[in-house]
């Protein structure tokens, strides 16, 4: 990185950071979050990327959601990327929450990416970023982790979280994308993906029984996408997701990254009569090249509520000269 363009960044996240912080005023039933993630990848996106974290500061939201590959997979799983990550997102008026992908841990063996070891630097994900029992952002959010569920089974992944906001349930998970790491390390797919359909049980069971209008669910992985090979570490967990939106009364989002394409559609299939089950919607962020975010408000309608997709603005910055 040139010394003009760290400087450029130093001082958009110094604007970022000057912007006071608004006070939190009670859950409405009306609320709007944004969603992010695949980004940014290379030096000429940072700026862009903290841009618009600026310009998110500006907007009225409950919450930021980043899920996951906050670089590329063949750049550097360094602890100095980690760190000026965590920088940016805590420096977020908002509360952020992030969730990781591929990219940052299950890819890091690469030796364009570090030839890092993929659990150690799972290991420094989750000392950045999700220790504690909160968000991140300057207006934090209270987060219930996996890790320190009371319920059992007991399972050690603090990345996987649960909050709620008005009449939704929100629950963020570690589901990276090419193939989940079922092919590299079986074992430690096989523990996580347990981990994770748990997770999704307890999610709806509890949005069950606080009577809850929907339940959004965040992850990095297009499930949908890829080889026979790759889809295959996604086939648990697709399964219990279609039960459990079957079983549920309301709305159910899905959020996921992973291939770079803004969308919202309805791929998940009924089992018997394959056709898309109406009450499950699916937002895929965008991601590099475009520098971009989703808007998403919440609103009650009778009673039920309704999700209203957008994309943000994703400004751009000026030319910084060529270098």
């Amino acid at each position: 990185m040139t010394a003009r363009r760290a400087a450029a960044l130093l001082a958009l996240a110094l604007g970022i950071a000057a912007h006071p912080a608004a006070p939190r005023a009670a859950a409405p039933e009306s609320f709007s979050f944004a969603l992010i993630g695949d980004a940014p990848y290379w030096p000429e996106e940072e700026m862009r990327f903290v841009a618009m974290l600026g310009e998110l500061d500006r907007e009225e939201l409950a919450f930021i959601a980043h899920v996951g590959d906050f670089k590329h997979g063949s750049s550097p799983c360094s602890d100095e990327v980690f760190v000026q990550r965590r920088a940016w997102f805590a420096a977020s008026r908002h509360a952020f929450i992030y969730l990781p992908g591929d990219n940052e841990w299950t890819d890091c063996w690469r030796p364009a990416a570090g030839s890092y070891d993929p659990l150690e630097r799972l290991a420094k994900l989750r000392a950045l970023f999700f220790a504690g029992n909160a968000s991140l952002g300057r207006n934090p959010l209270a987060l219930e982790r996996q890790s320190a569920s009371a319920e059992p089974p007991q399972h050690p992944y603090p990345e996987h979280v649960r909050w709620v906001v008005g009449e939704v349930l929100f629950a963020g998970f570690n589901v990276p994308g090419g193939g989940n790491n079922l092919v590299r390390d079986p074992q430690e797919f096989d523990r996580r993906d347990a981990a994770v359909r748990e997770w999704l049980r307890q999610a709806f069971a509890l949005a069950r029984a606080k009577r809850l209008k929907a339940v959004v669910l965040l992850m990095q992985a297009n499930p949908w996408a890829g080889s026979p090979r790759q889809r295959a570490g996604y086939t648990g967990l697709l399964r219990a997701l279609t039960a459990e939106t079957l079983e549920f009364d309301g709305q159910v989002l899905l959020v996921h990254g992973d291939t770079h394409r803004f969308r919202v559609d309805k791929p998940l299939l009924h089992p018997d009569t394959r056709e898309p089950i109406e009450r499950f919607s699916r937002i895929e962020v965008f991601g590099s090249p475009s520098v971009n975010w989703v808007h998403v408000s919440v609103r009650r309608k009778d009673e039920k509520l309704e999700f209203e997709v957008s994309p943000g603005r994703g400004p751009e910055l000026p030319p910084s000269g060529g270098e």
